[in-house]
């Protein structure tokens, strides 16, 4: 690593070629009780799930970019207006340092769920009734507008009259009273740092916070966790995976499901490779659309991209039907995952009990 990296990262970070040896792992009975299986660290692939690829697609990379230009012109010549919470923080961070998770505040995701229980709910109830009116109407001896004024007065009404409502009326708050909805989470949930290496939880439940809003951190270097795969049975007994890390000495735990909905283990294999990748400082920040505004910031993977060339537009200037292409072979990538196959490479700086 040269001096500017060396200044750059804490001595806290994670290198996955300089990893310190640690005392045996505590003995973590819960774990078992609440994890299945424990994920290897090391031999990682360029993976990540869906929500990391398409969640900053070229297109909206574009829209972005094209839109901070028209702010700054507007500056310049003292025209630009902030949009309305243009400076409220949110606690999310997604960046070359920061990968901070925040959950909405309640009131905004009662208006968000509403708007998609209600638009979701209203498609779905109008495909049952339109199929309902045409069976009834072959079935019945009545004309097809009797059966659709009774049908309307009796059941349709309220059937999709309250989904659509709902619909009607979160959009209109959304949309034209921000006010009524936006609203920031009293803070962030955890955190993962690239450059300092330290992962934290932000903890609520402390005493200071209910006497000051003093938010308090439990905090760890990024190699003293592992990843554990939780499973439990859905309603038809189908498996439901979940990610978790867990600290080996400390009470710190981290769930990843609101990143990766309960599903496919593959899915969960492959936010722990990412996870460990994106931490990783002897090696550039991974290639996905998010971070390509990032990259000359961070020391390693700028020099990275000097020494092979990269494009430093790759993303933002490519096309759908390429970024599609990249997005199909990410999924096959992540099908064929061979998490499981590894060897455990943290076994040889820290000695496991459980």
């Amino acid at each position: 690593m040269t001096a500017m990296n060396s200044s750059y990262y804490a001595p806290t970070a994670y290198r996955s070629d300089q990893i310190p040896g640690q005392p045996p792992s505590a003995e973590r009975s819960w774990i078992r009780r609440f994890a299945n299986v424990r994920l290897p660290w090391g031999m990682t692939q360029a993976v990540a799930p869906d929500y990391l690829m398409t969640g900053r697609k070229p297109a909206t990379l574009r829209r972005q970019e094209l839109l901070l230009k028209e702010r700054e012109e507007k500056r310049v010549l003292g025209t630009y207006v902030p949009a309305p919470y243009e400076h409220v923080d949110f606690h999310h961070r997604e960046d070359h340092e920061h990968f901070r998770f925040a959950l909405w505040s309640k009131r905004s995701q009662f208006w968000a769920h509403l708007l998609m229980f209600g638009k979701g709910g209203f498609l779905f109830l109008l495909l049952v009734s339109v199929f309902s009116y045409v069976v009834l109407g072959l079935a019945l001896d009545m004309s097809w507008g009797d059966l659709a004024i009774e049908g309307f007065f009796s059941v349709y009404s309220w059937f999709l009259g309250f989904p659509l409502f709902s619909w009607a009326l979160a959009s209109l708050v959304i949309r034209y009273f921000p006010h009524l909805w936006v609203k920031p989470s009293r803070g962030p949930i955890w955190e993962i740092n690239r450059r300092t290496g330290l992962v934290t939880l932000f903890d609520y439940n402390n005493g200071e916070y209910k006497k000051n809003g003093t938010i308090g951190e439990l905090t760890a270097p990024f190699y003293e966790f592992d990843a554990y795969i939780a499973t439990t049975p859905d309603r038809q007994g189908l498996p439901m995976n979940v990610l978790y890390i867990a600290h080996r000495y400390r009470d710190i735990v981290i769930n990843f499901g609101a990143l990766v909905p309960p599903g496919a283990g593959e899915l969960c294999c492959a936010l722990w490779d990412f996870l460990q990748n994106y931490m990783d400082t002897s090696r550039p920040l991974p290639d996905l659309p998010r971070y390509e505004e990032f990259r000359h910031l961070d020391p390693v993977t700028a020099q990275y991209d000097r020494e092979v060339g990269r494009n430093p537009r790759l993303w933002i200037g490519m096309d759908d039907e390429t970024f599609e292409g990249a997005l199909y072979h990410m999924r096959g990538q992540i099908d064929q995952i061979d998490t499981f196959r590894r060897p455990n490479l943290m076994a040889r700086y820290v000695e496991y009990v459980d």
